[in-house]
């Protein structure tokens, strides 16, 4: 089977809301030794895109998107070792990087994907959840000796937690140690610029781009 035709199934199994049929194409992938983050990408995001596209359009409620994404983790779960592997084996010098949801939001399909496609890239991440108080993510940072740290904001209402965080790296005085990373829905480049974040990232794929070309 192709990756092309992997990926296909894998976009089917989310937008089918079929937990098992995501499953069943994860195994599939590594037993044929598939490039698993493409079928990530290219087959379980894009899947989870359209599901998305339709709610926004009133097609689908919010059931459809939380079998959707029940769907999308039943396959993501099953690849994760796999590509942690992978990702171990292919660098561990890039450093440690804690990524969340942001304090007060809860979404966190997003956040995974990059956490996922980040240790692929070589980070060491530590993937701390959604809806992390501001405190806890400094703590995070500390505990791991982290040098990169991005938050995630899906909702106007906590992309302002964004600023507040970066005002508490200095107040913590480790700012100036870390590389912050902003994204989400809402999230813009102009909105990155006005709080002093180090990089926006508009997606898994641009994350994975600009930190990586950081990292060096």
């Amino acid at each position: 089977m192709t990756q092309e035709e992997l990926n296909k199934r894998a976009k089917e199994a989310v937008m089918a809301y079929n937990a098992e049929g995501a499953k069943a194409v994860a195994k599939d992938a590594i037993a044929s030794g598939a490039d698993l983050a493409d079928l990530i990408q290219s087959g379980f995001t894009v899947g989870i895109k359209e599901v998305g596209r339709l709610f926004e359009e009133k097609k689908l409620f919010l059931p459809h998107i939380m079998a959707a994404a029940a769907a999308m983790n039943s396959g993501v779960d099953i690849l994760t070792p796999e590509i942690t592997k992978i990702g171990k084996s292919a660098d561990e010098g890039l450093g440690g990087f804690v990524i969340c949801s942001i304090e007060g939001d809860i979404h966190s399909i997003g956040k995974d994907i990059v956490a996922i496609m980040l240790k692929v890239a070589g980070f060491n991440v530590v993937n701390i959840g959604r809806d992390v108080p501001l405190g806890d993510i400094v703590k995070a940072c500390k505990d791991n000796n982290a040098k990169y740290v991005g938050t995630s904001a899906l909702m106007t209402s906590t992309m302002v937690n964004q600023k507040t965080f970066e005002e508490l790296l200095k107040k913590e005085g480790i700012r100036d140690k870390l590389i912050t990373n902003v994204g989400g829905a809402p999230v813009t480049q102009e909105w990155a610029d006005s709080i002093g974040a180090d990089v926006y990232s508009e997606n898994a794929t641009d994350a994975v781009a600009k930190m990586t070309k950081i990292a060096g």
